[in-house]
Order: C-alpha cells, then sequence, then structure tokens
C-alpha cells in the first residue's frame, strides 16, 4: 500500500449549504492532518469545487496584497474566496479578471469565527480559472445531483458517521439544500421557456 498522500474529491456544493457549514474537525491529532468541514447534508469536505459568476473582487490586505472575490451562484447566494501570497496564481487571477465572469474555483474551505462569535465560510482556492456558460451549466447540474444523493443518504435509516454528527451540530432542515437544487436547475430552463 502506498503511503502517498491521494487528494480529496472537490465536493460540488451549493452556497447556501456551503454557507451553513460552520463546523470543522480533524479525523487524527496529526498537525498535518486534513481539517474538514462538515456540509450540512452529512458529508465531509476538504476540497470543494464551486462555478458562478466573479462579482466583485478587491484588494483587502494591510501589508500585502490579499484578494477577495465575490461569486454567485445561481441562486444568487455568494461564495466568498480570498487569496494571497500564499495563493500567487489565484491572486493574480482575482488581480486581472473583470467582473462579471463565469470562474470556476477549486479549493478548501475556511473558517472564521467574528468577534460576535458568527462562524464565516470562506474558499482558499487552489485555482480559479475562467469558464463558459456552458461549463456554468453542467456544473449547476452536477452540484444538484450531489445534492440531492447527500440528501438521501441524510434521510437513510441508517446513517452513515458523517451524517450523524451533522444530525447532531445542525438544527437546519436539509430540505432547504433541496430546495437550492431545484431553484439552481431551474435558472437553467428559463431561457428556452421564454423563447416560446
Amino acid at each position: 500500500m502506498s503511503s502517498t498522500p491521494t487528494r480529496e474529491i472537490a465536493r460540488r456544493v451549493f452556497a447556501a449549504e456551503f454557507n451553513d457549514a460552520a463546523y470543522t474537525f480533524k479525523e487524527s491529532d496529526d498537525d498535518r492532518a486534513p481539517v474538514y468541514v462538515l456540509l450540512p447534508t452529512g458529508q465531509r469536505a476538504n476540497r470543494i469545487f464551486v462555478v458562478g459568476t466573479l462579482t466583485e473582487t478587491e484588494d483587502v490586505g494591510e501589508d500585502s496584497e490579499y484578494w477577495q472575490g465575490r461569486i454567485v451562484d445561481p441562486n444568487g447566494d455568494t461564495f466568498f474566496t480570498y487569496a494571497g501570497q500564499y495563493q500567487p496564481d489565484a491572486a493574480s487571477m482575482l488581480r486581472e479578471l473583470e467582473a462579471p465572469e463565469y470562474v470556476s474555483v477549486v479549493g478548501k474551505p475556511r473558517t472564521y469565527e467574528t468577534d460576535e462569535g458568527e462562524v464565516n465560510v470562506s474558499i482558499r482556492p487552489e485555482s480559479i480559472s475562467t469558464v463558459d456558460e456552458a461549463t456554468r451549466d453542467r456544473w449547476v447540474v452536477e452540484a444538484a445531483e450531489r445534492t440531492v444523493e447527500r440528501i438521501q443518504a441524510f434521510e437513510d435509516d441508517s446513517p452513515d458517521e458523517y451524517v450523524q454528527m451533522a444530525r447532531e451540530e445542525y438544527d437546519l432542515p436539509v430540505e432547504n439544500y433541496r430546495q437550492a437544487a431545484v431553484s439552481a436547475l431551474e435558472t437553467l430552463q428559463e431561457p428556452e421557456a421564454s423563447a416560446d
């Protein structure tokens, strides 16, 4: 058996669920063990893959460049991504892109507790790429399918450990995420419906 670490699957998730994923955990005490966010539908995520419309970029750094990007999914919900000196390619993309632009982002979920005790969730990007509308539409379909699969597993009578954990950590109706998936899919059908 190889001891080479394998990359985690990048989970496809809509912003409504991602922004509710405030609980993080490690599965070992090793300093280098991956940090996971627990999605409210009961799946751990160490990496995520999102596609949406980059609506705004801003250098929010004080001493050095630290770029914030706002990426909006089809439901109008926002992912925030931050890139600085340790993510030079992603920071460069955020510096150079002109909003609005369809982008795909693969990155690590990060949580931050505010002074008020609220937990904000953001993405530390590994890569940011511009994409076309067809790519965005395919992502919407995939993210909706993955969301529904997670909800079905969540509602199973014999849930796995991550579903159990989500049931304990979150008091959120998973039906909200099913609605987000349906709403996102409906946005894909609107242009065809108006062509009649």
